[in-house]
């Protein structure tokens, strides 16, 4: 670093502790958002021409009689109290928040400014905690606001600086947003932005009548006219670079479709279901190809899982990854008893298997033996019994209850196909080999289906010996019972076949 960028770096530095100083010799104060704002009226008139004129003004110490910019602004007349030790004048700024006149007036101060919101930081608009507010909803408004503020006070450094901001964010922001700052951007004027989005807009594959829900209809007409030029343009491609362009378009749509879903997983993250399910019906988002669902499970909450499956968009048994897991395995694997809930009152299936064969009860009950046997379960760093308990009699009930059904289809279906009917030998034979054991007819079956369930329920009583409270106790006929009962949600799961 050269010795003027360190001197040009001081000076900044010590113009900002000026103006956070307060009233330290400031000779002007303004009041915003019911805040005062002590400032020094020979920085603001060397750097903005807006002040400059604003101060020269006929009127006494606060241009009461300039008849331009103060009133398009939103600069009020000046009035009595709280001033600096020149002034005691304080002028009221009704046109811009207090976050965006204070960001106005380091710029002013310093040459520099931030427009990203401190990370973290709850913000309005946007409902992640852990955001670092580099480009969601709150930062586009933020810079936005500042972008206005800029062409109102007429320190076009700063416009441009946040037309290079804004430009950067629309390429990882929602596309509600990028619509946003493109209508923000024809109002200013900024026609490098507005390239850039209407470009964003046009690639979106959004229809035009769902443009024309947010933007107005001339710009949808423009977004129209750009797709068709670029429609013109890939029609008129010379056929010895076909497949140069096939390739490039292939590279393309997997970018686009990337880019998708990072968007998708930033509205979830939002819990913004509302931009998901219009990413479906105006993009064509798959969110099974997306694994939307077990994105969601892994890192949303219940209610954002919820309203996820009521779009009526996502299988719940969708396998995904090399082992073929659906969102129940990665469920019943977190031991999150909400998720398991909320999974199997949309008809997830706790008997559909991985590549490996392993079902989503298996996986509870590897669990569960690893925590009676070892004290510990591998991956888990802590674990609470009562909610292992709780997962595995919903995924057991839930499994209990599509083993019933079979049982009574198949009994219908024997009912409504009986056997032909056969000599009095052969009836006779049959009858003794079926109560012998040895036949296939419906009352063996059924005998068979009720010792794969008393077998599960067997397996399942690894936990008949663990201390009381904790797995569950024993009903005193070979069966372990929940210390709790049966739980509330039993009664909510119907399954369609």
């Amino acid at each position: 670093m050269s010795s003027g960028q360190v001197q040009d770096d001081s000076l900044s530095f010590d113009y900002l502790n000026l103006l956070f100083s307060g009233q330290a010799f400031s000779d002007v104060t303004f009041s915003v958002e019911g805040r005062l704002v002590h400032a020094h009226r020979c920085i603001l008139a060397a750097r903005c021409l807006f002040f400059r004129k604003f101060f020269c003004s006929p009127a006494d110490q606060g241009g009461a009689g300039d008849p331009h910019g103060r009133n398009h602004v939103g600069l009020g007349s000046p009035r009595s109290g709280g001033g600096g030790s020149g002034s005691t004048a304080v002028i009221p700024v009704n046109s811009v928040s207090y976050e965006v006149f204070m960001l106005l007036l380091q710029f002013l101060y310093s040459g520099r400014v931030s427009l990203v919101p401190p990370k973290h930081e709850p913000r309005p608009n946007c409902g992640d905690r852990g955001c670092w507010h580099t480009h969601c909803s709150s930062a586009v408004d933020l810079a936005l606001d500042t972008l206005a503020a800029a062409r109102s006070f007429g320190v076009e450094q700063l416009a441009l600086l946040t037309q290079k901001e804004l430009t950067s964010m629309v390429q990882k922001t929602s596309i509600e947003d990028v619509m946003k700052v493109l209508i923000a951007s024809r109002k200013q004027e900024m026609h490098q932005l507005w390239a850039t989005c209407s470009h964003l807009v046009a690639k979106s594959g959004l229809p035009p009548e769902v443009l024309a829900k947010h933007l107005p209809l001339d710009v949808v007409a423009k977004i129209e006219e750009i797709r068709l030029k670029s429609f013109a343009r890939h029609s008129l491609m010379p056929h010895h670079h076909h497949h140069h362009h096939v390739d490039l378009s292939v590279a393309a749509a997997a970018e686009l479709k990337d880019h998708h879903i990072q968007r998708m997983r930033r509205a979830l993250d939002s819990s913004d279901v509302e931009l998901v399910k219009l990413m479906v019906m105006g993009e064509g988002l798959n969110l099974d190809e997306a694994l939307a669902l077990h994105y969601a499970v892994q890192n949303c909450t219940r209610e954002v899982v919820k309203a996820l499956l009521e779009l009526g968009a996502a299988d719940v048994n969708f396998p995904a990854g090399p082992a073929g897991k659906t969102p129940l395995h990665l469920a019943a694997e977190m031991v999150s008893a909400d998720m398991v809930a909320v999974l199997l009152d949309h008809h997830a299936d706790p008997n559909v298997r991985t590549l490996d064969g392993v079902t989503p009860l298996d996986v509870l009950r590897t669990l569960t033996s690893d925590f009676l046997f070892k004290g510990a379960v591998r991956g888990l760093t802590h674990i609470e019994p009562n909610k292992l308990r709780l997962c595995l009699e919903l995924v057991q009930s839930a499994a209990m209850v599509i083993s019933r059904e079979e049982g009574n289809a198949q009994q219908a279906a024997a009912a409504m196909f009986p056997p032909p009917v056969t000599s009095m030998s052969e009836d006779h034979n049959s009858s003794t080999t079926s109560s012998s054991g040895g036949g296939g007819g419906g009352v063996g079956n059924l005998g068979n289906l009720n010792m794969n369930i008393d077998s599960r329920l067997v397996y399942l009583n690894l936990g008949a010996g663990a201390p009381a409270g904790q797995m569950g106790e024993d009903d005193g006929g070979g069966r372990q019972r929940s210390s709790h009962g049966n739980p509330p949600m039993y009664h909510h799961h119907s399954h369609e076949f």
